[in-house]
């Protein structure tokens, strides 16, 4: 029999839950708390394997039919946003600056619904292993996971993820085949001169000028370095030079940019420019150079089979299905696991006038808890029926 959707009394334990990981939010890398929560949680569903500190402080739990199917892996997110809580209810963030801004908290508890389903009903064929992964946010968390001894003979047939869209009718769900989210990476160059005293700057070396111009031609790269067909951002954002010290001229200077485009290849090009940029600067103005890349997202690229069985399991739901044609300007580390397994990441609508992700007044809506466990749900069945 396929898995059943009595989702309806699940819903008030599953907000609780929802609510006590908002107040509970911690940044990447520190989601300790948030894991505890979810390990308590799994617990109770009696899986075949719970494996704990993956890939830091991440959770892989498994359900097993040990009959003959796929593996199927379901993956979300721990961690919140450096982002302060501006939300008006008993549950917010108990973090001082810190906030589930991107949903995470919604995420999470939709998959630990799926859990409880899991765990109430055997699967007919194949095992399903859900993945609460940490450090989204910063690009490293899914890496971290797939290097991990506990992940690497996990080897998923299918790997499945969803994000809630802001802007979008609620329980809609959208899907994109080929490229969903773009590829990013955080670029910091540090100018070293030397310092002066301010009334004699020619006997030091000052980066002012190489931070202004590097501001400027970063800026221009996507104009007159990428093709008209193709799309790219160069955003500068941070720049310093020196310190707050009037009586001195600077020696170190500071510009961090994000590269944004929609595929891997010409982020690689886009990289290669700035890094030009830069060292034609520090070679102009005689300073040395320090260059490092944070934070780097691959495109989230889907696979056409994964899309099809997640339209089809939006069908069934006789859920509306929104066809994007654009990929998603933003960025999501899902993307390091459909570039080694088949998968996709869907899209689920909360709300047309809902407040935007990373807005200090942001908080997922409860609502569509049921749909996202819904969809996942019979997701599996859909994979399972086509093995």
């Amino acid at each position: 029999m396929p898995l059943n959707f009595d989702i309806k009394p699940l819903l008030p334990e599953l907000k609780r839950l929802r609510h006590q990981l908002h107040a509970a939010a911690e940044v990447s890398g520190e989601e300790q708390q948030t894991a505890e929560i979810i390990s308590y949680f799994l617990s109770a569903t009696n899986p075949d394997e719970l494996q704990e500190n993956v890939g830091g402080s991440g959770l892989l739990v498994t359900y097993d039919s040990k009959e003959p199917g796929p593996h199927v892996m379901i993956r979300c997110e721990l961690d919140g946003l450096p982002i302060s809580d501006d939300i008006e209810a008993d549950y917010q963030s108990k973090t001082e600056g810190v906030g589930h801004k991107c949903g995470h908290d919604g995420h999470m508890t939709i998959v630990a619904g799926v859990s409880k389903l899991l765990g109430k009903q055997q699967l007919q064929a194949g095992k399903v292993t859900l993945l609460f992964q940490p450090a989204e946010e910063t690009g490293e968390g899914a890496a971290r996971v797939i290097r991990d001894s506990q992940f690497k003979d996990l080897a998923p047939d299918y790997c499945f993820a969803l994000h809630n869209l802001p802007g979008f009718k609620k329980h809609q769900i959208v899907v994109k085949e080929n490229t969903f989210a773009a590829a990013s990476v955080g670029l910091i160059v540090r100018f070293d001169g030397a310092t002066a005293h301010a009334a004699h700057p020619e006997e030091g070396n000052s980066p002012a000028l190489a931070v202004a111009q590097t501001i400027q031609s970063f800026s221009a790269v996507p104009q007159f370095q990428v093709p008209l067909e193709k799309s790219a951002k160069v955003t500068v954002i941070h720049a310093a030079v020196g310190e707050r010290a009037f009586g001195t001229s600077p020696g170190q200077g500071t510009v961090m940019a994000t590269l944004r485009t929609y595929g891997d290849k010409l982020l690689a090009k886009l990289k290669d420019h700035c890094i030009q940029i830069a060292e034609g600067y520090a070679d102009t103005f005689d300073l040395g150079i320090d260059v490092e890349w944070v934070e780097e997202f691959p495109a989230t690229v889907n696979n056409t089979e994964a899309v099809e069985i997640i339209e089809a399991a939006a069908s069934k739901n006789r859920s509306e299905i929104h066809h994007k044609e654009e990929p998603f300007s933003w960025s999501e580390d899902f993307g390091h696991f459909t570039g080694k397994y088949k998968g996709a990441m869907f899209g689920l609508g909360a709300g047309k006038s809902h407040p935007a992700l990373h807005a200090q007044n942001y908080d997922f809506p409860d609502e569509i808890i049921a749909s996202g466990i819904s969809m996942f749900i019979q997701i599996i069945n859909e994979t399972i029926d086509r093995s």
